[in-house]
């Protein structure tokens, strides 16, 4: 492709909601932490390493009987509070602007398990309720 020689009309997005191809024989629930995995797939968040996490699902999808891209779900990046890890993962505001990572699709941790957790994001804020972690690409 060359430069250009005229205006041109350029498609946008926000880019803060996008729908993906669930992976197969899952259910994305809204109000989850959604991450693709290896093949570009969203799924709910778990431990496991090589996931990126790109935010909240905005909707309900249940995949469970079917293949991989066989449905889409919408997932929303920006700052959510989640639950807290326990013990010496939790997270305090000591950690503040920290990578966190995580534990399940409602849980991050302060650390990455010994190298076996994908990072969820940075850090925002932390209260009696839970962690304040930016997400998403």
């Amino acid at each position: 492709m060359s430069a250009l020689t005229a205006d041109r009309a350029t498609a946008e997005r926000l880019g803060d909601e996008f729908s993906f191809d669930v992976a197969a024989s899952v259910v994305c629930r809204a109000g989850g932490i959604a991450v693709l995995d290896a093949t570009g797939n969203v799924k709910p968040a778990v431990v496991a390493t090589g996931l990126v996490c790109i935010g909240r699902f905005e909707e309900t999808v249940d995949n469970s009987a079917g293949g991989a891209a066989a449905v889409k779900a919408k997932a929303k990046r920006g700052v959510f509070r989640v639950g807290n890890s326990a013990a010496g993962d939790a997270i305090t505001k000591a950690e503040i602007g920290d990578t966190c990572y995580l534990v399940d699709d409602q849980t991050v941790a302060k650390t990455d398990g010994t190298g076996a957790r994908s990072a969820a994001g940075k850090i925002v804020d932390v209260d009696s309720a839970g962690v304040w972690v930016r997400m998403g690409l």
